[in-house]
């Protein structure tokens, strides 16, 4: 079945840097787009990157732009998110979901939630 495993989840200081990943099996990788998505506590999900089928086209959120870099290895069927300047608003659990297509109004509006792993929990304090 489809499946989508995240790991990397740490605790880490402001400024720090940090690398989550997302490792899936049962579905044809590259024909999907993979997105990150995070939820902090008691707030909503929120759409954080996303990368094409090929790797090339790249989307980020205003609020980690310049900061976050997503990347994608076909062969190895894994997602990474390389976090840098990490900020305490950063904390929550991360999650990456496939979706076939992006929107560019609406980010979360192509995303498969059914293909949503359990999360990796990322901490950002001192």
């Amino acid at each position: 079945q489809v499946q989508l495993v995240e790991s990397g989840g740490d605790s880490v200081q402001p400024g720090g840097s940090l690398e989550v990943s997302c490792t899936a099996s049962g579905f044809t990788f590259v024909n999907y787009y993979i997105n990150w998505v995070r939820q902090a506590p008691g707030k909503e999900l929120e759409w954080v990157s996303s990368v094409n089928t090929g790797g090339r086209s790249t989307y980020y959120a205003d609020s980690v732009k310049g900061r976050f870099i997503i990347s994608r290895d076909n062969i190895k069927k894994t997602v990474h998110l390389q976090m840098n300047n990490l900020k305490p608003e950063d904390t929550g659990t991360y999650y990456c979901v496939r979706s076939s297509y992006y929107n560019d109004y609406d980010h979360m509006e192509p995303l498969d939630f059914a293909s949503r792993g359990q999360g990796t929990q990322v901490t950002v304090s001192s």
